[in-house]
């Protein structure tokens, strides 16, 4: 398509010349404009992509991907239950729970709480838990011996480290010789979780057996079961058709109706920032348009010269395509250069500043994080950069055929 003369002579137009200053200056703008738009892409994109792992990983390893629960009772015979799921082939493992809400109350301070009573050696199967204990031991939730293990977030705010002891207040009222009294058992506090997010402020793990006990629950039974899949986006379809093969009346939940709403958030927020950020290509690619529009009008007498001593208005055109494309893939390359040092790095750019200037931009009491994520992927660079170029070629033509259009008798009329 581009022959050496075209290239040769639009190389030599794109270089800075004596008079040609300003025009090279726009040049200089246009290359900096469509860096900075393709870095910004790659940075942005890069931390939504890393948003939407942690959202994975963190999150919905914490939370069952679906859960099977006794229709209106609880579960007497999960065993069985959990036997007849497992020979799925699609689901990972199994684990009993009873969960209760209450309130911790230590030294007059009172928090909000979801309880989770777990088997601590099942439980492993179905959550990440044991791999953010930040203090103590998983295993210390034994049964009868009422530990209590605590997110790093909800131990901060009752005041409360490992070896000290807490209120736990359920809302069941009891009926004794004092009158109603609300049921209250003391736990002593085992083990700290931190998983950098919002659950490490409202979630605490006792044994399951405790949990039963102090919700009065006849032995043996439980609340449910959680269930762990090989892609939790199959959780909603296949926990339905579980549960219609349990032939019994169950209810279901999966993590789509606790969390789905967050990930979509997180999917539709990629989308629309890239659209956005995407104007600022475009921008830059106006810039091109100007800068060769500029050139042309510059080089008027230089395309005249050229025409008379022989060559075609496609030769010409072909010039100014080459110096447009120049111009675009300078930008492009450092662009995404720049980017993905950023992406690679903006983790530890943003904690170190949160360091130096003492503060937090992303609080666990408001975000599901409490820190910036950044993930590179190969298919968002291919699509920035294709794009990018294509926007960068596009912006070529139009003064590239104006140039192919110029007379020469009217360009050296007054030369």
């Amino acid at each position: 398509m581009f022959k050496p003369f075209s290239i040769f002579v639009g190389l030599r137009y794109t270089a800075a010349k004596r008079g040609n200053h300003f025009i090279s200056f726009i040049s200089m703008i246009s290359i900096l404009g469509l860096m900075l738009g393709v870095a910004a892409l790659i940075v942005v994109l890069s931390v939504m992509n890393g948003f939407d792992r942690e959202l994975k990983q963190r999150i919905l390893g914490m939370v069952a991907h679906a859960t099977i629960t006794e229709y209106g009772d609880t579960m007497s015979d999960w065993q069985r239950v959990s036997e007849q799921i497992e020979r799925s082939p699609e689901v990972v493992a199994t684990a009993p729970f009873v969960q209760a809400q209450g309130m911790l109350t230590h030294n007059g301070q009172v928090q909000g709480v979801m309880i989770n009573g777990v088997d601590p050696e099942l439980e492993k199967r179905v959550s990440i838990i044991q791999n953010h204990i930040k203090e103590g031991r998983f295993e210390s939730l034994e049964a009868g011996e009422y530990n209590i293990m605590l997110g790093e977030l909800l131990a901060r705010y009752l005041g409360v480290t490992v070896g000290d002891k807490i209120t736990l207040v359920l809302p069941e009222a009891s009926v004794s010789i004092a009158g109603i009294m609300p049921r209250i058992k003391r736990f002593n506090v085992s083990a700290i979780f931190s998983v950098g997010a919002e659950l490490d402020a409202s979630l605490a793990y006792i044994h399951i057996e405790d949990a039963a006990r102090i919700k009065r629950m006849p032995a043996q039974h439980v609340d449910g079961v959680r269930l762990q899949f090989k892609d939790l986006f199959d959780a909603p379809v296949l926990v339905r058709s579980l549960a219609m093969n349990l032939e019994r009346p169950v209810q279901i939940s999966d993590w789509t109706r606790t969390q789905g709403n967050l990930f979509q958030a997180i999917q539709l927020e990629k989308r629309m920032i890239g659209l956005l950020l995407f104007l600022i290509v475009f921008v830059a690619a106006f810039n091109i348009v100007s800068t060769l529009v500029m050139v042309v009008t510059d080089k008027r007498a230089d395309i005249a010269i050229l025409r008379t001593m022989g060559a075609t208005p496609s030769m010409i055109m072909r010039i100014f395509m080459v110096q447009g494309i120049v111009i675009g893939t300078i930008g492009t390359t450092l662009g995404l250069i720049l980017g993905i040092i950023l992406a690679l790095t903006i983790s530890d750019l943003v904690e170190a500043f949160e360091r130096m200037a003492g503060i937090q931009f992303l609080s666990a009491d408001v975000y599901f994080i409490s820190y910036l994520p950044s993930q590179l992927q190969l298919n968002d660079l291919v699509t920035i950069v294709s794009t990018a170029f294509l926007i960068s070629f596009l912006a070529t033509l139009y003064p590239a055929w104006k140039a192919s259009r110029t007379q020469p008798a009217e360009a050296l009329r007054y030369e």
